[in-house]
Order: structure tokens, then sequence, then C-alpha cells
């Protein structure tokens, strides 16, 4: 097993040059079975891991969330992305504090994100937004740790492609080293974010058949995620299956593998 340290150093390596696909699992054995695939690095889900639990998005409590980070970064022997949503505080202070201790758990990147929750009010003020990502970063100053600045405007009531690279452009400054959009899905979009926060790596959301890594490397993005996709595409088995059960009271949703093909997957 690499060494935190090591995945830490895999992962910044990763960010240098080229494209790569970094899914997000939502629990060991999801994330076991990726690694065996190939990817060099998985990102955590903060809806996938909340399903998971029997919450809905957002409703998992910050130890819980840092279990989870610690148990996922033992489990593997590449980088861990930490999906930290909003860093569990409103005040840079605590922002600063609470990554810190994301920190500890052995991930290799954090996520912050600048969305507050409230429909009325979607996105964190602009100067409060910046604060709290230069506290994350100043938190993550000498730990190897990369810090992801997410602005969340498309998938929050907010699409404003001019508001959203105003802010990454100001997260990159404030110290974020990967800049991340979810939910832009143009090419003009994603490659007006890419020349206005370069040199600095881009993060682009996939949540359906709508592009290829060819095509986003071309457009000089230098990861691509999930997000709770994978999740969701493994729930929506589990509920065609057990719906069949209850409403029907036949079974021809069960057993698309094995047992035997899944124990294979881990060995």
């Amino acid at each position: 097993m690499k060494t935190t340290d090591e995945k830490r150093q895999t992962f910044s390596e990763l960010h240098r040059t080229g494209c790569f696909v970094i899914p997000n699992p939502w629990d060991v054995g999801s994330a076991r079975y990726l690694q065996s695939l190939g990817f060099k690095a998985i990102a955590t889900t903060s809806a996938g891991y909340a399903w998971s639990q029997g919450h809905s998005d957002n409703h998992v409590t910050l130890d819980d969330m840092l279990r989870h980070f610690e148990t996922m970064a033992a489990a593997l022997d590449v980088p861990v992305n930490a999906d930290f949503e909003g860093g569990f505080a409103v005040d840079p202070a605590g922002v600063a504090a609470n990554v810190r201790r994301a920190a500890a758990t052995g991930v290799a990147g954090v996520s912050i994100e600048d969305s507050t929750g409230h429909p009325a009010v979607p996105l964190h003020e602009f100067s409060l937004a910046v604060e709290r990502m230069h506290a994350a970063a100043e938190a993550l100053r000498g730990s190897g740790v990369l810090l992801v600045g997410r602005s969340e405007g498309f998938i929050s009531g907010r699409p404003d492609i001019d508001e959203t690279i105003r802010r990454l452009k100001a997260y990159a400054d404030a110290g974020a080293d990967c800049l991340y959009a979810p939910g832009i899905t143009t090419r003009e979009q994603i490659a007006a974010v890419v020349r206005a926060v370069a040199p600095k790596p881009v993060n682009v959301l996939v949540r359906g058949p709508v592009t290829t890594l060819a095509e986003l490397e071309s457009l000089g993005v230098r990861r691509i995620s999930t997000g709770g996709a994978l999740a969701r595409t493994a729930w929506t088995g589990l509920i065609a299956a057990a719906e069949e059960m209850a409403r029907k009271g036949t079974f021809e949703a069960l057993g698309a593998a094995t047992k035997a093909d899944v124990n294979a997957l881990f060995g």
C-alpha cells in the first residue's frame, strides 16, 4: 500500500498534464472495483454516500463524513479526492478548521463549494466565498493536499457563466489548485472556463452520455468526474427490481450478475 504522501504526490502529478477520469464511488466495495479497472484516482460523492446511509444529500454529519474519508483513503492504493460540500461551516475560520480535519483523514484532495443550501440565496456572497476559499487554502498549505474550488451556480439555480467565471478566477487567486463548475455542459462554456483559469486545471462533471474523454481533453479539461451518477445508476437497478417485486410479485429484474461474478471482482 502506498503511503499518504506518495498518494498525494501522485495526485498532484495527475493534474499537471493530460486528462484523466476520476469516478465517484460511494463505498469501499465500489471504490476498490474502480481501482481494479485502472482508474488512477477516485473522488467521494456526498450524494452517493448520503444515500448509502439512508439520508438525502447534504444531510450527513461532519463526523460521519470524516470517518467516510478516512475509511476510503485507508482502503485504496490510489489517491482520494474528498467531496467536502461547503466545508461544514459558513465562516472562513470554521471552514479552515474543518478542512484541517479532512486533510488528517489521509485524502489527497478536498473540494469546497460556494453553495448555501438556501434556494432564495443559493450562493455565498462573493467576498465571503473568496474568503472561505482562501481560508481553506491556508489550512492546507504544506500538507500536499490539493484544493478544488467549486462554484455551484449552474446546479443551484444561478446558471450565469460570467459570474461563474468571476468566482472561479477569484478562487484560483485565493489558492485553489483545481477549479470546478458542476453543471456547465456546452463546449463554449467549458472552453471559456479553461481559458479563464489557465494554467490551473479544470474539472468537468459528466452525468450522462453527452461527451467523451477525447472531446473534453481537446478543450483543455484536465480531469472528469461523475458526481452521484454511478450511485444513481446502481440505485436505478435496485429500484427497478424492488418495485417489480413489490408491485407485480415477479422477479425478472434480479440476478444480472451472479454471486460468483461479484465475488471475482474482489479476489
